[in-house]
């Protein structure tokens, strides 16, 4: 069976919860998308508010205090907030890719170039011990242990080789404080768990993001083998393909979504998993490619009209005004701009409660700052 972009559309945003909001409570919706990409504090909030109804983001804070949500390095190297399930069974099969990163010539300029990556490991174990550590204390060991290297460099190397997360108040809401670091074992109280399949955790891809190629999934996981692990799964898979031809995977029993289905505006975060999920972006992307990650780091957030996107926004906040700035790619008719603003005005007060709101839309081809 061949499947339309529109069908992929809205069976994604229908996955997502991006279609319609969702009651599920926060831990059940972190499961279901394996995680919400966390490397600021604002984006992991923005995705909850875009995906469930009523949703309040003291739950996430709470949940990092009490540690059944995490922060930790998982798919393509980013931290994301999940599950302590998660961070235990996901863990083992991100962290060798990691491990090698520190070590690779072109790191750091060749910073650890003649070093032992076994007596480095050691070292850091040493050093972060059972309790939390900030980086600047990291950095204070590691002049001391390598007087002739960057130490910047010895504790990035660190953060790599040893399974850790980062710790509150990070992460909380309102609090974007520098990290503070733990070894994942002492402050979930378990060890990581090694035997969960490559394949279980695909088939949850699925679920989430099919249905999708293996190179898809390897764009959202950045490991390899994924070939092998689907064909493990056997029935527990169907296959179908796209309008170019290519396979695609899925669920079983998953269902696709109408095509014909409304899709409501969304403002999404920036480094939202549903637009950086798959190699071939244009499932939600018309053109196939998101914002350059370089605009994500600048806080450049994707808007979705008619479930895909066709412009971006940001937020400036001064004094008592909280600004969206919106930039159109294409030109919107006089409804879609009306949704547009409701829903900006709708984030803007989730997000500055205390600050006078101002929504503009742009002309396409405008300068998205002030």
């Amino acid at each position: 069976m061949k499947l339309s972009n529109r069908i992929l559309n809205r069976t994604l945003l229908a996955r997502q919860h991006l279609l319609e909001r969702s009651e599920l409570p926060v831990h059940d919706l972190c499961e279901h998308l394996i995680g919400l990409q966390a490397q600021d504090m604002l984006p992991p909030f923005v995705a909850l508010w875009n995906r469930t109804r009523g949703f309040d983001p003291a739950a996430v804070s709470k949940a990092l205090d009490d540690r059944s949500l995490v922060r930790i390095t998982l798919m393509r190297g980013t931290i994301h907030l999940v599950t302590p399930p998660d961070a235990l069974r996901i863990a083992p099969h991100i962290q060798p890719e990691l491990e090698k990163i520190p070590f690779r010539k072109g790191f750091n300029y060749g910073a650890l170039v003649g070093l032992d990556p076994e007596a480095v490991r050691a070292h850091g174990e040493s050093v972060l011990g059972d309790e939390p550590m900030s980086a600047a204390r990291l950095r204070e060991h590691a002049a001391a242990l390598y007087p002739d290297r960057d130490p910047g460099a010895i504790v990035q190397a660190w953060l790599y080789q040893l399974p850790v997360l980062q710790t509150p108040p990070r992460g909380r809401w309102g609090d974007s404080s520098r990290p503070i670091w733990s070894r994942v074992q002492p402050w979930l109280g378990a060890p990581l768990d090694p035997d969960y399949p490559l394949a279980e955790l695909l088939l949850r891809y699925l679920r989430a993001f099919g249905p999708a190629t293996t190179m898809d999934m390897q764009t959202w996981s950045k490991l390899t083998g994924m070939k092998k692990a689907v064909e493990q799964l056997g029935d527990r898979v169907r296959t179908y393909t796209d309008e170019r031809g290519r396979t695609l995977y899925d669920a079983a029993d998953a269902p696709l979504a109408d095509p014909d289905l409304p899709a409501p505006v969304r403002l999404l975060g920036w480094y939202d998993n549903a637009v950086l999920s798959h190699q071939d972006r244009s499932r939600i992307v018309p053109d196939g490619n998101a914002p350059t990650l370089r605009a994500f780091a600048n806080q450049v957030s994707p808007i979705l009209v008619d479930g895909f996107m066709t412009g971006v926004y940001k937020v400036f906040s001064k004094g008592d005004t909280a600004s969206l700035r919106i930039l159109p790619h294409t030109n919107w008719s006089r409804a879609q701009r009306t949704a547009v603003e409701s829903e900006a005005l709708a984030l803007l007060a989730f997000l500055e409660p205390e600050r006078a709101p101002a929504v503009e839309i742009l002309t396409p081809g405008a300068d998205l700052r002030p």
